[in-house]
C-alpha cells in the first residue's frame, strides 16, 4: 500500500480552496483514494477561536497541535483502508505556522508534540505554494462579508513571501505562480502533483550545471535560501542509496532506487525510514566509493526551485541542480550563480562517482 501526504499552502486567495476540489476529481480519475484536511485555521476561526481575541501566541499552538493530530488521524484512516494508493492532500500545512511565530516559538511548539521544525516540514511528500492573486492578480483578491480573511493585498502579498521562505529547505518544494487565468494556474498544479506521484510513470527529469564555487555569505542573506546538510551512501545494490538529511543534529533519513529511463530522465522510488533502517543499510555500502557529505542550498528563484550543492572536496566549484515536471520547461539561473557549463549528462559529475573521491 503506498501513503503519500502532500501539503498545498500559499497566501490568502491563492485558489486553495478551488483547487483543491479539481485535484481530489483528476487524481481520483487516475486511481486514488484522496483525503482532503482542512485549513486548521480557518476551522478554528469558523469555530470563534480568532488569533486577534486569544492571548498571546496561544492561536498558533493551538493550530500547530490540531493541524498535527489531524494528519496523524488521516495517516491512521488512511492505513486502515482496503485500497492501494492513497494520497492525504492538506490545505496548509504545519510549516505555515512558522510564519506568524518566531523561530523560538515554534522550535518550543513543535517540542511539544515530539516533532522539531525539520521532521514537521520533511514529514509532507511535498509541498506546492500557490501563489496570492495578490501579488499576480490582484484584481481577483475577494475580501469582505462571507469570508474569514482580514489581510489585505498588501499584507497577502508579504505573507506570500514569508511562506515560500518557511518552506525552502524541503526536498519537493514547488512553486505555481499566477498564470494568465486560474484555469492555467490549477492546470500547472496538477501537472507538478502527477509528476510526484509518478503519474502516469514514475520519472524524475533533472538539469545539472557546474557553476563556481558560490559566495557563502550572499546565500546566507538571500531571504528564500536554506541550508541543509546532506550525507549520502551508496549500496551494493544497484541504483540503491541512503540518505541522511536535517541540520544541527537533527536529519531525517530516506532510501532511494534510481535507473535512467532515456535522455535526461530517470525513475526514481524513495521511501522514508527509520535512523535505525538507515545504520543497517550503511552495513550494505558499495566498496570503494565513501560517503558523499554535502552542504546543500535550496534556493526559490523566479518562482523555480533550485538545489546548489557544495562538496568539502571542491573549493573552485559546485553543483546546481533543477528537478523539472517536463523536458522543455522553462526555467532562469539564479543571477548570483555564475554558470560553468551544464553537465546533465556527464558521468564525471554524478554523485554516484563523485562518491569515489570521499573513499576513506
Amino acid at each position: 500500500m503506498r501513503i503519500e501526504m502532500i501539503v498545498i499552502t500559499g497566501a490568502p486567495c491563492a485558489g486553495k480552496t478551488t483547487a483543491l476540489g479539481v485535484v481530489k476529481r483528476e487524481i481520483e480519475a487516475l486511481g486514488w483514494k484522496v483525503l482532503t484536511v482542512a485549513e486548521t485555521a480557518t476551522e478554528l476561526k469558523n469555530g470563534g477561536v480568532t488569533p486577534w481575541e486569544c492571548a498571546g501566541g496561544v492561536f498558533q499552538r493551538c493550530r500547530l497541535k490540531l493541524q498535527h493530530e489531524k494528519e496523524e488521524a488521516y495517516l491512521r484512516a488512511a492505513a486502515s483502508m482496503d485500497c492501494e494508493r492513497v494520497l492525504i492532500v492538506c490545505d496548509r500545512g504545519a510549516l505555515d505556522t512558522r510564519c506568524y511565530v518566531s523561530a523560538e516559538q515554534f522550535a518550543d511548539a513543535a517540542a511539544s508534540l515530539g516533532e522539531s521544525e525539520t521532521s514537521l516540514r520533511d514529514r509532507y511528500g511535498a509541498v506546492f505554494h500557490l501563489v496570492t492573486a495578490a501579488k499576480g492578480a490582484p484584481e481577483a483578491f475577494v475580501t469582505g462579508e462571507g469570508t474569514v480573511r482580514r489581510e489585505t493585498p498588501e499584507e497577502a502579498a508579504a505573507f506570500d513571501e514569508k511562506s515560500i521562505a518557511a518552506w525552502c529547505g524541503h526536498p519537493h518544494l514547488r512553486i505555481i505562480g499566477c498564470e494568465e487565468n486560474f484555469e492555467d494556474k490549477t492546470a500547472h498544479l496538477l501537472k507538478e502533483i502527477k509528476a510526484y506521484l509518478g503519474e502516469p510513470e514514475p520519472y524524475e527529469t533533472e538539469r545539472k550545471f557546474l557553476v563556481k564555487y558560490p559566495d557563502i555569505t550572499k546565500l546566507e542573506e538571500y531571504p528564500f535560501c536554506r541550508k541543509v546538510e546532506i550525507e549520502q551512501t551508496y549500496l551494493r545494490a544497484e541504483g540503491a542509496r541512503v540518505r541522511r538529511r536535517g541540520a544541527n543534529g537533527d536529519h531525517i533519513y530516506f532510501h532511494t532506487e534510481k535507473r535512467d529511463a532515456g535522455g535526461i530522465k530517470r525513475i526514481e522510488v524513495e521511501e522514508r525510514i527509520t535512523e535505525e533502517e538507515y545504520r543497517r543499510y550503511l552495513e550494505d555500502a558499495e566498496e570503494g566509493r565513501g560517503t558523499v557529505k554535502k552542504d546543500r542550498y535550496c534556493i526559490v528563484y523566479k518562482e523555480k526551485y533550485f538545489e546548489l550543492d557544495v562538496y568539502p572536496v571542491w573549493r573552485d566549484r559546485a553543483l546546481l541542480e533543477i528537478e523539472l515536471a517536463s523536458e522543455d520547461e522553462k526555467f532562469e539561473i539564479p543571477d548570483f550563480i555564475d554558470v560553468i557549463r551544464e553537465v546533465t549528462t556527464e558521468d564525471e559529475y554524478k554523485n554516484y562517482n563523485i562518491a569515489k573521491l570521499f573513499e576513506a
